[in-house]
């Protein structure tokens, strides 16, 4: 806990769906998770920042399991690198997702019905920040479940109509879980800026890593859908 925090933060529901729970991770399971995004990061041609449609490079720098996504789809293969095969899916990061949405919804056979096989890995450094946006690629409606792990973040959480107000700004501490579904699953959501690093070490070498976890709805022997690069 950072020094000049007094009292345990509290859970919180910040929208319909929508739930925060601080310090969900330990300490030795956010350094078990900095590991193994190390060891993933490092496969074939690596993390990168994509490139979307209209030129432009994200200032995050991301890695996939189990679907690869760049703008605005996905596919079995890193195709906006070499086109190698995208890392599988762990099962155990799975269960890891299991026991996030249970403890978030106060919902064990909810949580047990849960089933993610996309993890989309990003890593914040220096100004590095993320639009205001929907997850919205995937077919599945079910929630997405996110962790954070490092430098706190201010997390912007707004409505599911468009990018502007209302929205609610949480401040994101290593170790947090954010799971979004049911009436928030399309909410428009972002990370406008880093905060200074006070927390505990962890093993990252620095910068903020968001794991977040999705049920694809695809068919894994039939080409992902993409949508349109303005929808």
């Amino acid at each position: 806990m950072p020094p000049d925090q007094l009292f345990p933060r509290e859970r919180r529901v910040l929208a319909p769906g929508a739930v925060h729970v601080p310090d969900w991770l330990d300490l030795d399971a956010q350094r078990a998770l900095v590991a193994a995004c190390r060891e993933w990061a490092g496969d074939g041609p690596g993390i990168r920042a994509a490139r979307m449609p209209n030129g432009g490079v994200m200032t995050v720098r991301s890695f996939c399991l189990g679907w690869h996504w760049y703008p605005y789809r996905y596919s079995r293969t890193r195709d906006d690198q070499d086109g190698s095969p995208v890392l599988p899916f762990p099962e155990w990061l799975g269960d890891l997702g299991r026991a996030a949405v249970a403890d978030a919804y106060d919902d064990p056979a909810r949580g047990a019905a849960y089933r993610p096989d996309i993890a989309l890995v990003n890593h914040y450094s220096g100004d590095a920040r993320m639009g205001q946006h929907q997850d919205k690629d995937e077919r599945s409606r079910e929630p997405v479940v996110s962790l954070s792990i490092g430098a706190p973040c201010v997390f912007r959480f707004g409505n599911t109509e468009h990018r502007g107000r209302p929205w609610t700004d949480v401040e994101l501490r290593s170790g947090d879980l954010v799971v979004f579904g049911d009436a928030s699953r399309l909410a428009f959501h972002g990370v406008p800026r880093l905060l200074p690093d006070d927390g505990p070490d962890t093993g990252l070498a620095g910068g903020r890593l968001n794991v977040t976890l999705r049920v694809s709805g695809f068919d894994p022997a039939a080409p992902a859908p993409s949508r349109p690069a303005d929808a």
